[in-house]
């Protein structure tokens, strides 16, 4: 009858998406509060999910490294994490955390319109995982 078209596997590239959409959520929001309440909450939102956006970068790499390291384990007596990985997986809150401080400290951002900004990340795993469950299989 016909060929059998080649499946594409769920969750395949969810990472990808939920970057994406981390961003595009954090920026629909900004705009959103800048014209209903203020823009200095707009800034604040702004930062807030770029950070989200950034700590998912690290956590991804972090992982990607301790994956690559195991694998090579298998292979090797011994195999090497690179010292970044280690770094950004132990310090990427406190890091996030210091960035906030020193923001509003200096900028006079309101601290509450950056945590509003970060679950952006969250918002954005919640929709990506619900189009990955909700979509037909191709």
């Amino acid at each position: 009858m016909g060929e059998v078209a080649a499946k594409r596997p769920r969750f395949r590239n969810l990472d990808r998406l939920i970057a994406a959409l981390t961003l595009v959520i954090g920026f629909v929001v900004a705009v959103t509060v800048g014209f209903l309440h203020e823009w200095i909450w707009a800034g604040g939102i702004t930062i807030g999910a770029a950070l989200a956006w950034l700590n998912f970068r690290w956590l991804k790499q972090g992982v990607s490294a301790l994956a690559a390291a195991s694998v090579a384990q298998a292979t090797q007596q011994s195999a090497r994490v690179p010292f970044g990985s280690y770094f950004f997986a132990m310090f990427r809150y406190a890091l996030i955390a210091l960035s906030m401080y020193v923001i509003f400290k200096y900028l006079k951002v309101p601290i509450l319109s950056m945590i509003v900004g970060l679950f952006a990340l969250g918002a954005a795993t919640v929709v990506a995982c619900l189009y990955e469950i909700m979509r037909p299989v191709d």
